[in-house]
């Protein structure tokens, strides 16, 4: 652990209000060259985020992990511990995530540290619904371990609303208003409500989740924090204008330019993924946009795997500029815009006193190359490479043990009984991203009383199987167009947003008690078994959801599971999804979302939802069979 606080002085990890009080009175009189700095670094040409300006030949004044003067060169007068040059360099604000789920890296915090420092990222507003879903009551604390021991990265985390995701839902944990209130008076990381994504229960008050959800934003209100919102598939001005009414201050989910205006000029701040990044700026610059104070650049999910390829909060920004941006307003983007959105100037966002000493200095400022990055007032990579300690953190059994089933699974757990005499039965079907009104129905054959699958029409099975509540409850029916046409194969995950439960699709129901043997063993992750064979495994230990392990050495498993499911052949059909693609069918872990636009799911079955099928948007359930 690096402890760069001077002695006198709290650790500066995760500060409280008198700890501020006490590191920023020491902050004044070093501003004033009364108290010594730590160390001077005086770079070439340094970006002031707020009036998008840059200032030739600037020292920064570093103080423990803050910063305690900006200015000209030569300007402060007090004494320092050392004095560093970079002359031949740019210096731009640490890189700030206004959204993301560092659960979809599949990485602990620490080991995320690691993959993102180098990239620029130097903090992250965590949208913890994820983690919450498995442990909701050591949520807090889980976000907030790694920095406790030191690491370099800031993580603010943002409760979720979505604990469960719905009424219709178990998961491990229910959050509520008292929460909520619990959550914002413990810590000043804790930045307000995570992205409110259950629309129906915003706007009718006969569901289930209402209160509860009203109760979040309302105790969000009284403390002042930011409610986020998520407003996929709301692009009608009347659902707009009700979702900036609500209290819902930005969204993440705006597909289209014209989505995006709309959001915007409605006063919701814009969050704009990668995905549809270059449609979204070239579309805002062709109507005009002059002042981007109201947009920033969210990676909200993306693999080790991809980090490691493309870059992290430096592709977003390297997008922008692609996209028609220019390098000062993307700059923006990551860094003085997020930070006022999310109220966290005073700790990060610029360059200025007070605030972290978290610099990214770049060799070339059009193609966002990365010289080095600094965070807490120390050099923390050479180039992309890190150079900084990963803390050791023995994650405890809260953490590690959260695949929580009761027996040894059978392939009669997964087998769906016909009713007594019949040979053929109705069954309700879904497919991945199946985003109509109605689920689809077809007629399914019996074989010794219960229902079979039907390859050739592109049906296979598919299980949700609860993994919080130690009842290891199954929800079962069929698919179309996702799983293994191979005999015997299937794979499963621990990743099932948003509730998190196991899910496993197969063609055969022995190969999916295997699968689901297999993840319990090993407590979360991937399994793919073929033949009666575990062809590959990738290990997410923690939470069923991350592991506590390199990015690279993570890459390498999802590789191997990649080679061996191309040995497999896949059923597929298009869906409403556009990036639902054929081969192995890794998207999955986003198919038993149940936030808009989503209407039929699969969930684990509970009191809401006898056989696990719902509307949630109506609550209505039904049959898988009959």
């Amino acid at each position: 652990m690096h402890d760069e606080s001077p002695p006198s002085l709290p650790a500066d990890l995760t500060p409280s209000a008198v700890d501020e009080g006490t590191i920023r009175r020491d902050l004044v009189q070093v501003a004033l060259g009364r108290k010594p700095a730590d160390r001077v670094v005086r770079v070439g040409r340094l970006f002031d985020a707020a009036s998008r300006t840059w200032l030739e030949d600037q020292e920064v004044v570093v103080r423990g992990r803050r910063i305690a003067f900006v200015g000209p060169a030569g300007h402060w007068q007090g004494g320092a511990r050392d004095r560093i040059e970079r002359l031949d360099l740019a210096a731009v604000p640490g890189f700030g995530e206004v959204h993301k789920h560092i659960e979809s890296s599949h990485l602990t915090p620490e080991h995320e540290a690691a993959l993102v420092l180098p990239r620029g990222n130097t903090w992250t507003c965590e949208a913890s619904h994820e983690f919450s879903n498995v442990n909701g009551a050591k949520n807090l604390g889980f976000w907030l371990t790694a920095r406790r021991a030191g690491c370099a990265l800031k993580v603010f985390p943002l409760p979720g609303s979505a604990v469960p995701p719905t009424g219709y839902e178990v998961s491990g944990g229910h959050f509520d208003a008292g929460d909520q209130a619990r959550f914002l008076a413990s810590s000043l990381q804790v930045a307000g409500l995570d992205e409110v994504m259950d629309w129906p229960a915003v706007t009718n008050a006969d569901n289930r989740s209402h209160r509860r959800l009203w109760g979040m934003i309302e105790a969000t209100f009284a403390a002042r924090g930011v409610i986020e919102g998520h407003g996929a598939g709301l692009r009608a001005l009347g659902d707009i204008n009700a979702f900036a009414a609500a209290g819902l201050a930005s969204d993440h989910e705006a597909w289209t330019a014209e989505e995006a205006w709309d959001k915007l000029t409605h006063g919701v701040f814009l969050e704009i993924r990668p995905h549809s990044m270059p449609e979204i700026i070239g579309g805002l610059l062709e109507r005009g946009l002059k002042d981007w104070s109201q947009v920033a650049f969210a990676t909200d999910d993306r693999s080790a795997s991809d980090t490691l390829q493309m870059g992290a909060t430096d592709h977003n920004v390297r997008l922008a500029i692609q996209s028609g941006l220019s390098p000062e307003v993307a700059l923006q983007c990551v860094t003085i815009n997020p930070a006022r959105h999310m109220r966290l100037t005073p700790w990060v966002g610029a360059i200025a006193p007070g605030r972290y000493a978290d610099l990214v200095l770049l060799n070339d400022v059009e193609r966002i190359a990365i010289a080095e990055v600094w965070a807490d007032g120390r050099q923390v990579s050479a180039g992309t490479s890190y150079i900084d300690a990963v803390q050791d953190i023995a994650w405890p059994d809260w953490a590690t043990q959260t695949v929580k089933l009761n027996r040894t699974f059978k392939a009669d757990d997964f087998a769906i009984p016909a009713p007594a005499g019949r040979k053929t039965v109705q069954a309700a079907l879904l497919r991945p991203f199946h985003w109509d009104d109605d689920f689809i129905e077809t007629e399914l054959t019996v074989a010794g009383g219960q229902v079979e699958r039907d390859t050739a029409r592109n049906i296979t099975k598919f299980a949700v199987v609860d993994r919080h509540t130690g009842e290891s409850r199954v929800g079962r029916m069929f698919w179309l167009g996702c799983g293994p046409a191979t005999p015997d194969t299937a794979v499963g995950c621990t990743v099932a947003h948003d509730s998190h439960n196991l899910w496993v699709v197969g063609s055969s129901d022995a190969a999916m008690a295997q699968v689901v043997n297999a993840i319990h063993e090993m407590q979360g992750g991937w399994v793919l078994a073929s033949g009666g064979i575990i062809k590959a495994r990738v290990r997410y230990e923690v939470g069923g959801l991350m592991t506590a392990r390199s990015a690279q050495e993570l890459d390498a498993d999802m590789k191997h599971l990649h080679a061996e499911a191309e040995k497999i052949d896949w059923l597929y059909e298009p869906t409403f999804s556009p990036r639902w693609f054929p081969g192995f069918p890794e998207r999955l872990q986003f198919a038993t979302l149940t936030c808009a636009p989503w209407r039929w799911v699969l969930v684990a079955p509970n009191e809401a939802a006898p056989e696990g099928l719902v509307n949630v948007m109506t609550g209505e359930s039904h049959r898988v069979v009959w």
